[in-house]
This record gives structure tokens, C-alpha cells and sequence, in this order.
């Protein structure tokens, strides 16, 4: 599909909660049956100073191929965030994107959009949606730590180290939580920093192992924020694995 630049549309907002990041963003495409119902869900390695933004490009892009769109935002650390908080947000935004909008949920498949950390929280919450799509997710918190990536982002999140509180960090990681037993389509960039390739290539590897389907895309020098950007090279191929489903 070609790019063409637009006025950019404006979201409806929805609530699920009383705190100000407890919202959904909902846009409704221009024809009469969308293609499916995309819910993006943000990353920022669990920091409040990022925010749903990020994903506006990936819903107008969306939105533009005739899907309808709801982008969360959720409490991170920093605005009464934290494990599990963020992951209990993310859930009930879910699941108000999909009781604001069932007319979407009957259109086509519900997949869930992750980045990043959004990409962890998707595959978290992958029981309310028919597919998951995980750009450059985090998928095992425990390696977060022990790598002390991003300034040790886990430690922020989870309030301790893997060492104090195993059984946390392993309820937060999706690689302790297979199978997801929903389809999933995992795209990784080997120059990715944030979320070295291997994370996810072992995760994808133990998923299979558990019995999930899972397709892997690795592609070559995208880097963590290209993953979310609709002109990079997997994204045609991203849009064409959720309208399959």
C-alpha cells in the first residue's frame, strides 16, 4: 500500500479508570466493515515519559487500510505505575476497547499490537484478543535485569531485583507464561539495543516448543523504534499476517 500523507483524525476518548493515563483512544475507519480491530498497546521500558503517541503513526496507517483502531494508554512508572498496575491497566483497557466497540469485535479478528514493553503487556493479555502481534517485545523481565538494560528499567518496574522476587518477575515475563496458545507474529531488528535479538529469539524458540504458533520475522538493521515506524520494510508484511487472521 502506498503512503499518502492525510489530516491526521482524531481519537474518541473512552476511560476505564479515574486516573488520568487510564484511557483508550478509539478511531473508526472510513468504510462500512472494517478489516479487523487493531488495539496498539505502547512500550518505553515502563517509563511515564512515554506515552500513547508513539503509536499514532501505526494507527493511522491502520486506520488508513480500513482497520478500526483502539490505542491505550495505561499508568507507567512514574504517574502510579508499576507491576502489577501497568499489567492490570493494560487489561481493562483491553477489555474496554472491546466493550466500547463489539460492533469492531465481530468485523474480523481483535489483535493486540505490542511494542516493546507494549509488546510484553500484549502477549500478557493475549487471552482477550484473537492475535498477537509483538514488535520487539520484552519477554523475559528476568534478562531485563540481569542485563540492566535501559538503566535497569526492571528494577523501577518491578520494585526489586529477580533475586528478591522470582516468582514476580516470572508472572511478568511471557517466555514463564507458554503457551499463549494464541497465534503470534514476532518481529525483531538484529541492531535493536533495547531489546537484543536474542530475546527474542529464544522466546519464539520456547514458544514453539510449547506448542504456539508463532511467526518469526528477523529483519535486518531495524533498530528498536523503526519497529514502530508503518514506512519500515516488515510492516507490509506485519498488515498482511493480521488480515490472515
Amino acid at each position: 500500500m502506498e503512503n499518502t500523507s492525510q489530516e491526521i483524525v482524531q481519537p474518541e476518548l473512552v476511560r476505564y479508570g479515574a486516573a488520568d493515563p487510564q484511557f483508550v483512544e478509539l478511531w473508526a475507519p472510513q468504510v462500512e466493515t472494517p478489516r479487523g480491530y487493531a488495539i496498539l498497546i505502547h512500550g518505553g521500558y515502563w517509563r511515564a515519559r512515554w506515552d500513547a503517541t508513539l503509536m499514532h503513526p501505526l494507527a493511522q496507517d491502520l486506520l488508513a487500510r480500513g482497520w478500526a483502531v483502539a490505542n491505550i494508554e495505561y499508568r507507567s512508572v512514574g504517574n502510579g505505575g508499576g507491576w502489577p498496575t501497568t499489567l492490570d491497566d493494560v487489561v481493562a483497557g483491553i477489555r474496554c476497547a472491546k466493550d466500547a466497540r463489539p460492533q469492531w469485535c465481530a468485523s474480523g479478528a481483535v489483535v493486540t499490537v505490542g511494542h516493546s514493553v507494549g509488546g510484553q503487556l500484549a502477549l500478557l493479555g493475549a487471552h482477550l484478543a484473537d492475535a498477537v502481534v509483538a514488535l520487539a517485545p520484552v519477554t523475559d523481565v528476568r534478562r531485563v535485569d540481569a542485563e540492566e538494560l535501559d538503566d535497569n528499567a526492571a528494577l523501577g518496574f518491578m520494585g526489586g531485583h529477580y533475586a528478591d522476587m522470582p516468582t514476580a518477575y516470572e508472572l511478568a515475563s511471557p517466555i514463564c507464561q507458554l503457551p499463549i496458545e494464541r497465534p503470534m507474529h514476532v518481529v525483531q531488528g538484529d541492531v535493536d539495543v533495547w531489546v537484543p535479538e536474542g530475546h527474542s529469539k529464544d522466546f519464539v524458540a520456547a514458544a514453539l516448543a510449547a506448542g504456539d504458533v508463532v511467526d518469526f520475522r528477523q529483519v535486518r538493521g531495524l533498530d528498536h523504534m523503526d519497529a514502530i515506524d508503518p514506512a519500515a520494510p516488515h510492516w507490509e508484511g506485519t498488515v498482511r499476517w493480521m488480515e490472515q487472521r
